[in-house]
This record gives structure tokens, C-alpha cells and sequence, in this order.
């Protein structure tokens, strides 16, 4: 058993997600046969940090596996039983989970896997097909049908609960009633969702993450993550197969990502934040700070080192509304930054993930006002924030009529947008017109 992690039987390592007919009938994803978007795994840090590959060559005593055998491995047999030396068949192993014991040769010299089974309680050999053990172990085959659980200890215990946002949008929902036991689902790209389970997925990926969204719809997706006796080359995560590398289908959202020593790599690249951050806009002749929201989308124009050495200003374009921010922000990584909150927040690698975010739609006709810096009548929510720069800092709920109210504190006043039933902007109040109203309605308290 691996250190650190406690004794864990086959049923812990089966996950579902919940309701998986009624998710299918009542939520907003319906079975299409699409192809995912993405690519091949990105090597970032909450991989590198925590997930090591394993060849055959460097597994050690103690190792944890699954028996999860595919259609094909049903008819061909993988284990001997060691007692018997009689070949078993894959079926009644089923979900066993198989502790790595070594290898051995037989007495006719066939170099031989060894393991001892934790369910129930026999040892197995796997019979290498040809050659010497230190001749296979260095190919990418590994030992079939075996899930590395390694893996999902490390994954259940690091991703619990997190926060991930999805990077494909070809996801499955578990279902009794299909043959692969499974069905295809569509989910936005750029979702942020949280993960509620984490078990044994398949051979080639043997991490199942099932994810949870903000209506509480369930999906999941089977990962490789280390790549520890997949079977998979780097090389073979691409088109429908990207999404079944880990960065194929999510990010950590609160993940600090692996920064380039040469700066300029980053310039002409679309990043996206990871969390709420300040920039500075300038629009209709101003420059003001303000709150830019989280998965904003933005492209890197350039990047100028500042006289300090330790920072640099980056010119940033938001990439649907085409209006400019600029931000101080520092590519020097070292260990204490995570012990200090505000060198953190600091730090590109923690507010900046690479790709777009959340996609925002905008109106030919709004983007002149939102590039200035200023809200009009008829603009969507979208279009407000984008022009505002930020998320308001109070939003009142609809009244009776369907109209409700966002407000943004500024350094002269409030500055009020109302917004009617169909979602767009009515109108708005300025912290002028707001502080006259305020005088109005306390001379009126008076004369009473």
C-alpha cells in the first residue's frame, strides 16, 4: 500500500454520477455526437507537483492496481493464478485490486509480473510474452487491464471538493440502460464547476472526476494523469482522445501555472483570469482601478519590464469588447510567494491561465461605448460588466414589475444602472443625479 493513504477496498473506487437517467431527461445537456474541442495535455504544475510517471522498470513493492478489464480482455486471458499455475479469466477479477509483488522467472525461464490480490486474498503472475523483464519494462505496454490506483489516491485526495473549469465540451453521464454503460453529454467550455467524487476510471485512463455545476448536473470524465501503466504515448492524446489527459478536460482553477523565463513568449497569446483582480482602464479620457471578474478573456499586446527589474506592465486587450487595461504584475516565482497572499496575487502564474475564459457577446452597437468606458441604454449584463470594467458591488433583486438594479460605488457617489424585465439597461443614475436625490429627499424629510 502506498504511504500516506489509508486501506481502501474496490467499492471505494467505484464512482457514479447521481440520477444519471433523470440527469439526462431533465437537464440542460442532451447526447449529441460532437467532437471535443482542446488539446493534448499541458505540462502544469499540479501535474509536475503531484503525479509522477512510473515505468514498469521503477515500480516498487506495495503498488496499488485495479483489475478493470476492457470487452477485448474478457476473451483473452491476462493472470495466472500462481498456485495453479492455470490461466484465469478477467471476469470474476473484475474490480479486484492487485498489490505489485516484484517480478520472477519460471523454471522454463519466462520472465513473470508478480502480484498478490488484496480481495481475495491469491496471488497472480502476469507472464511477460517475450524476452526478459528488463527488455519489456521499458516499452509502454505495462501489465494490461490494470488501473493504476495510485493515481486516483492522489487525485481523490487533492481535488476533493476543488473548483476545475472545463476545458472540452464532450462529457458523460453514467446510465444503466446503455451498452457502454454510459452517455455523451455537451457542456460549455470555460464552466466552472466543482468536484464531487473521485474513483477508478479505465486502464488507459484511470481517473474518474465527477464534476458538479452551479444547477447541480453531474458529469464526469475518465483522465490519465502520471500515464502510469496507461498505455498511452504523449503522442496519442489528440482529437476525440485530448480530452482523456487531464488538461484535456480541466484546469484547477486556483493552480499556479508553469511560467516561461523569456516574458515576450507571452506577447500576441490570450490568457484568462483565474480570479477577481484589479487592472487599471482608461476610457472617455480617465484612467481609474478597477475589479476585472474572473475566466475575463484577454490578449497579451506586450509586456514592459519595469525599472525595479522584479515586475512588469502588461497591455492587455479584453478580447470581445476590444477595450485596453493594463497590469502590474511580477514572472519571479519563488517558494515564499506561497506564503504571502499578496506576493501571490502578484504573480502571473496564479492570476493568469492560458486560453480564453467565459465568452462574452456584445452588440456592434455597444462597443464603442464599452471600449470608453460607458453604459447606454439597451446594453445586456454582459455588455455592463465589460463596460464597467468589473462586477457591481451590490445587485438588488427584480421587484414586482421585473425591473431591478445594479449599483457601483465610485469616488464621487453611487452610480446606478436599472435594467428592465427583458434583462437590458433602461437606464442609469449617476453619483450626481444620485447625491441630488438624496439632498431632495432629505430637505422633503425636513419640511415634514
Amino acid at each position: 500500500m502506498m504511504a500516506g493513504y489509508a486501506q481502501t477496498t474496490a467499492s471505494d473506487y467505484i464512482v457514479k454520477t447521481k440520477d444519471a437517467t433523470k440527469a439526462i431527461e431533465e437537464s440542460e445537456y442532451s447526447p449529441q455526437d460532437i467532437v471535443a474541442h482542446g488539446t493534448a495535455a499541458q505540462p502544469l504544475d499540479f501535474v509536475t507537483r503531484n503525479f509522477r510517471y512510473y515505468s514498469l522498470c521503477d515500480w516498487h513493492e506495495g503498488m496499488r492496481f485495479m483489475v478493470v478489464p476492457e470487452k477485448y480482455d474478457l476473451i483473452v486471458k491476462t493472470f495466472t493464478d500462481a498456485s495453479t499455475d492455470k490461466d484465469v479469466s478477467s471476469l470474476p477479477l473484475r474490480y479486484h485490486i492487485m498489490a505489485y509483488k516484484g517480478h520472477s522467472v519460471s523454471k522454463d525461464g519466462r520472465a513473470r509480473i508478480n502480484f498478490y490480490c488484496e480481495t481475495n486474498g491469491k496471488n497472480y503472475y502476469y507472464e511477460i510474452p517475450s524476452g526478459s523483464f528488463d527488455d519489456y519494462c521499458y516499452q509502454k505496454q505495462g501489465v494490461p487491464t490494470l488501473a493504476y490506483l495510485g493515481d486516483v489516491d492522489i487525485a481523490r485526495d487533492k481535488l476533493m471538493g476543488k473548483a476545475l473549469v472545463t476545458k472540452t465540451t464532450v462529457y458523460r453521464v453514467d446510465s444503466d440502460t446503455e451498452e457502454e454503460g454510459y452517455v455523451e453529454v455537451r457542456v460549455p467550455m470555460s464552466k466552472e464547476v466543482k468536484v464531487t467524487a473521485v474513483g477508478v476510471g479505465t486502464r488507459n485512463f484511470p481517473v474518474k472526476i465527477i464534476v458538479e455545476d452551479e444547477k447541480g448536473n453531474e458529469f464526469y470524465q475518465n483522465v490519465a494523469i502520471s500515464k502510469t501503466n496507461s498505455g498511452m504515448r504523449d503522442d496519442e492524446f489528440v482529437l476525440d482522445q485530448a480530452r482523456n489527459a487531464f488538461y484535456g478536460s480541466f484546469d484547477v482553477l486556483d493552480d499556479i501555472m508553469a511560467v516561461s523565463d523569456d516574458v515576450s513568449d507571452y506577447i500576441g497569446k490570450t490568457v484568462h483570469t483565474k480570479f477577481v483582480t484589479s487592472m487599471i482602464t482608461r476610457g472617455d479620457g480617465r484612467e481609474r482601478t478597477v475589479r476585472v471578474p474572473k475566466m475575463s478573456s484577454f490578449l497579451i499586446d506586450n509586456v514592459s519590464p519595469l525599472h525595479n527589474g522584479k515586475y512588469a506592465t502588461l497591455s492587455l486587450t479584453e478580447v470581445e469588447s476590444r477595450r485596453s487595461f493594463f497590469k502590474e504584475i511580477s514572472f519571479a516565482y519563488s517558494d515564499e510567494i506561497l506564503d504571502d497572499p499578496e506576493k501571490l496575487n502578484e504573480y502571473f502564474g496564479y492570476i493568469f491561465a492560458m486560453g480564453e475564459g467565459l465568452g462574452r457577446k456584445t452588440s456592434q452597437a455597444a462597443r464603442a461605448a464599452i471600449r470608453a468606458g460607458r453604459v447606454t441604454a439597451g446594453m445586456s449584463e454582459d455588455e455592463v460588466i465589460l463596460a464597467m470594467g468589473e462586477e457591481a458591488d451590490r445587485k438588488d433583486s427584480a421587484t414586482e414589475d421585473g425591473r431591478y438594479r445594479w449599483y457601483y460605488k465610485r469616488s464621487s457617489g453611487t452610480l446606478t444602472i436599472v435594467f428592465g424585465r427583458n434583462g437590458l439597461v433602461e437606464n442609469y443614475i449617476t453619483p450626481d443625479e444620485n447625491r441630488k436625490l438624496e439632498a431632495a429627499k432629505k430637505k422633503g424629510a425636513k419640511k415634514k
